[in-house]
């Protein structure tokens, strides 16, 4: 398949369309009269979803129970996103996590992470604040991964980079692993499927809802208590 700037355009204005018909997106259309075609604008704002409130929410505190495990999830989740790249509500993914976690006599406790949207920093801020050491990182549009608080941000345990591949047992399972590196247990690694093509299919509107959870972002709140909306 050649491509070319006009594929490019027609890619990203078809993900466009299908993001406004799915309320994710806001744009008015408006046409360049220069060149007679059709373009996409911030309606009336800079930002692509208007600046959420944390005002009254309670930082996260550090954990002491050596069964906790932190779920961090991203400063969109649930908010400005409601479901992945591919279309699983997040409230469903949470719950499966947790599930996961559970089903291995563990306890798992929700923080929103507010100072980052890389999904290796998420996940070892959440290991650092679980009481166990070990946490998990969700960005919005669904990359996950598990991580120890003494290891390198990129030095995770194990990491799930393809979103749009990634069904509601695959969460559970990440649950269910995270409890067992926390218990010192001997761990499998989950198999993932691998599409060489996700990346160029998802590209553009992997882009805009990327985009969407770094406006989020609030520094000065770090990390908040988060039970979800």
């Amino acid at each position: 398949m050649k491509i070319d700037e006009q594929l490019i355009r027609a890619v990203t204005a078809a993900v466009v369309e299908q993001l406004q018909k799915n309320g994710q997106l806001h744009l008015d259309t408006v046409r360049d009269t220069t060149n007679n075609k059709e373009g996409y604008k911030l309606a009336g704002r800079t930002r692509m979803k208007p600046k959420h409130s944390y005002k009254d929410t309670v930082k996260a505190e550090q954990g002491t129970d050596p069964k906790e495990i932190v779920i961090g999830v991203g400063a969109a989740f649930q908010t400005e996103i409601r479901s992945t790249i591919c279309g699983i509500p997040l409230d469903k993914v949470l719950q499966n996590v947790q599930a996961g976690i559970e089903e291995e006599g563990m306890v798992s406790r929700v923080v929103k992470v507010l100072d980052t949207s890389d999904v290796g920093f998420m996940a070892l801020q959440a290991a650092k604040l679980s009481g166990s050491g070990i946490g998990i990182g969700i960005q919005s549009k669904g990359t996950t991964v598990i991580h120890q608080k003494d290891l390198y941000p990129l030095s995770n345990l194990e990491l799930f980079p393809q979103a749009p591949l990634m069904s509601l047992d695959t969460y559970r399972k990440i649950g269910r692993n995270a409890a067992k590196y926390a218990k010192g247990e001997k761990v499998t690694p989950i198999e993932c499927t691998n599409d060489p093509m996700v990346r160029a299919k998802y590209q553009v509107k992997a882009a805009l809802m990327h985009i969407v959870e770094t406006e989020q972002l609030d520094p000065e709140k770090g990390m908040i208590s988060w039970e979800g909306v």
